[in-house]
């Protein structure tokens, strides 16, 4: 084998498709999973060690859903997410979270969060539905 293999779950597929990959990786037959948000929503995998944001979900409240998936039922995981210029406005919510959890939280992500304007009102905000706090980091 070459490589890493890796199935995929995203809207171009069919639901049949979406079923076979998700059940593929939860009886851990593929390693690795990648999906876009739309796609990835409400799937229920147990034990996940590693979730990859490549894109800030639109709102604290999709990230911390996001990275949930890691860390449940007090299993560990980890959680990297690439926060750009184009999400600063996220950055002190993001900041007060990371605290909150105990997590070491980025110098350049501090100075951004000291640069940032405010999220728009109605748009971005956190509201805890009883999660666990994220990292962009690793759960201990």
């Amino acid at each position: 084998m070459v490589g890493w293999p890796v199935l995929s779950i995203h809207g171009d597929k069919s639901q049949a498709e979406r079923d076979w990959v998700h059940s593929e990786f939860k009886d851990s037959k593929s390693p690795i999973m990648t999906a876009t948000d739309v796609a990835a929503c409400g799937l229920d995998v147990k034990d996940v060690k590693y979730v990859i944001n490549y894109d800030f979900p639109g709102s604290l409240e999709d990230y911390v859903h996001c990275i949930g998936r890691t860390g449940r039922a007090g299993a560990k995981g980890t959680a990297y997410t690439f926060f750009t210029a184009a999400n600063a406005r996220f950055a002190k919510e993001l900041i007060s979270k990371l605290e909150e959890a105990g997590q070491k939280v980025s110098p350049d992500l501090v100075a951004m969060g000291h640069s940032a304007p405010p999220p728009p009102s109605g748009h971005g905000g956190f509201r805890d539905r009883g999660r666990g706090h994220g990292s962009g980091r690793s759960w201990n």
